[in-house]
């Protein structure tokens, strides 16, 4: 037989070749079409994985940018923190600016029982009318006005706070929940004021209700347009049915982080009559909410995440409602600290630094040894690789969390590299920041306080990471990173099976890691940008398995490519990182140069993603960033100057000190939030004089000295009627940046 076969194939070999010769026309064609599919398979495969990367440093920015932020809003509430319990001490002046922000007094009219009925409702108003206690036709009626663009009256908000306030007051820090009542219990991440995705969720899922038990895992509030809708309708909710609908707090139920990502500003836009007054009892009724939610005994819901020294028997007894923000740092006094002359010595060498920060400086300590860019390659995420470096004894040792950022601007001193993520962290050390340098001095003993804040400050700030122990959250600036490690031996402790968590977007709106036992749940779609991410919520039933269910809320990203939506959204994301640049062009054009000794204007790509991640901190890939950044020169090497050219400030300022603008530009939105503190009716103007102590707190918190004259020029250049006031909203049109290449792009288009 085999014999037979082989004959038979040597026979018909001849006769292939034969065939080979004069191919027939089918097998032509088959043969064509063939290759023609490998090569558009090819192409298909290439293309999709341009626009996968694409995508994937898109995420990137859009998520570094918004933790750079979340820094900034932390070092500027770590100085007013610092200032306002020991500026007495250090020069004599009461802090009168800052005490109104972060102990604000409390008016005694709130705590009537019935501070609400003074309020009149005209008869010409046409939104919904509330009346106590709510019925299911009262938030029906809320849903249905909200949804037609109404505004709930100040009287009825007023009163629906005080009951809220009422019923959270009855509640305790951890909220025990059972599913041998209900068939599921859905678990929502963030809302972030987007009232399009609740409606949403309610629309799949039904509305809260016996049937059909919600918990919020916090972050109702700021950055979206609607957080007032988000949250009225919660609490609503909460109090219809106070057994079925839950709430836990997020690191934004905040009345500090609502001054900078929009809550504040959207209630006195909304509310100018009583909008003081509704805040004061947001700032109350956020303070009571509840941190963590247990389900079974067996899931534990918290916003943020845990650290190795979370003790949840701590905190179902500390007094939540005394930490009405977790950004005001326990006291501690200079005796304390031991800080009160290397304050004022700081102060010095900081506004010396600052004079000098166009002179060349010492990127080197800063850069990133080629083993972490390697680390980075190979697939570690920003908290692994900030994690990655951390002391291998990081993880039976205290996380001692903080508020601080090491991640500190650059352009002030060199010295900040101290506070560097790549350092060791190391715990016997108390950071007190000062936004451009970290003063480190041996800790007090901790007080019952102190260690009821750390608690507070983990479950709402904290994420998970891949590597084994705890560290500092050093991206964020706030909480811990936790491993897997450290899940492992809570869950244990506590007899858990799964912790949920939000605080964190992810583009599926939810993430598995740690072996399942950590969930992330988001449930904002759209959070950075049209079509970024889709949002999320997850079912639990008396098996505890969860299931996830995905939506996106759409009205343009239907008619859209996958390609345009990319487009989109790296398009908003490149916008905001060149704003990023531009506000750091001085101290990047002192990196260049200490490369480009020659001065013949170009540096090796190499060299110049080192200078942007030495200043920046943003943790980005730059080399496949910089066809967007940055032109290259005839021989290859990256021209730096082209970095800049596509931007441009808004108005001319008088530059009263050396690089002013710049830096006004770096912090537009701190001095956005002193303008909010110290324009108390939110009316938009400041006098001359307020201007003057605005400019001493902000001049206090940058360490520059700016003389009276100075300040009284710059305030005249911008009083553009000459009336003897400031319009807040010409002063920071100023400190915009203008994008060259949007007015070519509408000039075309006219």
């Amino acid at each position: 037989m085999g014999c037979g076969a082989s004959v038979a194939i040597e026979t018909q070999m001849p006769r292939i070749e034969r065939d080979a010769k004069t191919p027939s026309p089918a097998l032509s064609a088959s043969s064509v079409a063939m290759k023609a599919a490998v090569l558009i398979q090819r192409w298909y495969r290439r293309y999709m994985a341009r626009l996968e990367m694409r995508r994937r440093y898109t995420w990137n920015i859009f998520q570094s940018i918004e933790y750079a932020g979340e820094q900034d809003q932390l070092q500027l509430s770590s100085f007013f923190s610092f200032m306002l319990d020991n500026v007495t001490q250090l020069n004599g002046n009461g802090p009168d600016l800052i005490s109104q922000l972060l102990e604000p007094v409390v008016d005694p009219w709130l705590d009537r029982e019935a501070c609400y009925e003074s309020i009149h409702i005209p008869e010409s108003y046409a939104g919904p009318r509330l009346s106590f206690p709510l019925s299911v036709s009262d938030t029906n009626a809320l849903l249905n006005a909200f949804k037609d663009q109404q505004t709930l009256h100040a009287r009825y908000v007023l009163q629906l706070l005080c009951e809220t306030k009422k019923l959270l007051q009855q509640m305790p820090n951890i909220i025990h929940l059972s599913t041998s009542y209900t068939k599921e219990i859905t678990v929502c991440g963030d809302l972030h004021g987007r009232l399009d995705d609740l409606l949403l969720i309610f629309y799949k899922n039904g509305l809260p209700s016996a049937e059909t038990p919600y918990v919020f895992n916090g972050d109702f509030v700021d950055r979206g347009k609607k957080s007032i809708e988000v949250v009225v309708i919660l609490f609503a909710y909460l109090l219809l049915y106070p057994d079925h609908m839950h709430l836990n707090r997020g690191n934004h139920e905040d009345h500090i982080m609502n001054l900078r990502y929009g809550f504040t500003k959207e209630v006195m836009q909304k509310y100018k009559s009583n909008g003081r007054e509704i805040l004061q009892l947001f700032q109350d009724v956020f303070s009571l909410l509840p941190v963590a939610t247990v389900i079974d005994g067996k899931v534990l819901i918290v916003h943020g995440g845990i650290s190795d020294q979370t003790d949840l028997d701590f905190l179902g007894v500390i007094d939540r409602h005394k930490i009405k923000s977790a950004m005001r740092f326990p006291r501690h006094s200079l005796e304390q600290l031991g800080i009160g002359h290397s304050y004022k010595q700081m102060k010095r060498m900081r506004s010396t630094d600052s004079s000098r920060a166009s002179s060349g400086r010492s990127y080197c300590r800063n850069q990133r040894t080629p083993s972490q860019s390697r680390k980075r390659r190979c697939g570690l995420n920003r908290q692994d690789s900030a994690a990655s470096i951390s002391s291998s004894s990081s993880s039976s040792s205290s996380s001692s969390s903080s508020l601080c950022s090491p991640r500190t601007p650059s352009g002030f001193s060199s010295r900040s590299c101290l506070s560097s993520p790549s350092m060791p962290y190391n715990v016997n050390i108390l950071q007190v920041p000062f936004v451009d340098s970290v003063s480190s001095v041996p800790p007090p003993l901790s007080p019952q306080k102190e260690q009821e804040w750390k608690q507070i400050v983990d479950i709402l700030w904290s994420d998970p990471k891949t590597q084994e122990g705890c560290s500092p959250n050093t991206f964020r600036g706030g909480g811990c990173y936790f491993g897997p490690d450290v899940t492992r031996r809570l869950l244990l402790q506590y007899g858990l099976q799964l912790i949920i968590r939000s605080h964190e977007c992810k583009q599926e709106g939810y993430e598995l890691c740690h072996g399942g036992q950590v969930i992330t749940i988001f449930s904002a779609s759209n959070y950075y940008e049209e079509g970024s991410n889709r949002g999320a919520y997850v079912k639990l039933g008396r098996e505890l398995v969860p299931r996830f269910y995905q939506y996106q809320v759409s009205r343009t990203t239907r008619k859209l490519t996958l390609t345009q939506r990319v487009c989109a959204a790296e398009g908003s994301a490149l916008r905001a990182l060149k704003e990023k640049v531009f506000a750091h062009r001085s101290d990047l054009i002192a990196g260049f140069q200490q490369f480009d000794q020659k001065t013949t204007g170009s540096v090796t790509v190499s060299e110049w993603a080192q200078v942007l991640e030495s200043v920046l901190r943003l943790d980005l890939p730059w080399r496949t960033l910089r066809p967007h950044l940055a032109h290259l020169a005839k021989d290859g090497r990256v021209d730096y100057k082209s970095c800049f050219e596509d931007m441009a400030p808004g108005i001319p300022l008088p530059q009263v000190t050396p690089n002013l603008a710049e830096t006004l530009f770096r912090y537009r939105t701190d001095i956005e939030i002193i303008f909010n503190i110290i324009d108390k009716d939110h009316s938009g103007l400041i006098s001359i004089e307020e201007f003057r102590h605005t400019w001493r707190l902000f001049s206090a918190h940058l360490g520059m000295d700016i003389t009276n004259g100075a300040i009284d020029d710059l305030a005249r250049s911008i009083d553009f009627n000459k009336d003897g006031s400031i319009d807040f909203t010409e002063f920071l049109e100023a400190f915009r940046v203008v994008h060259k290449l949007d007015n070519k792009d509408c000039q075309r288009k006219d």
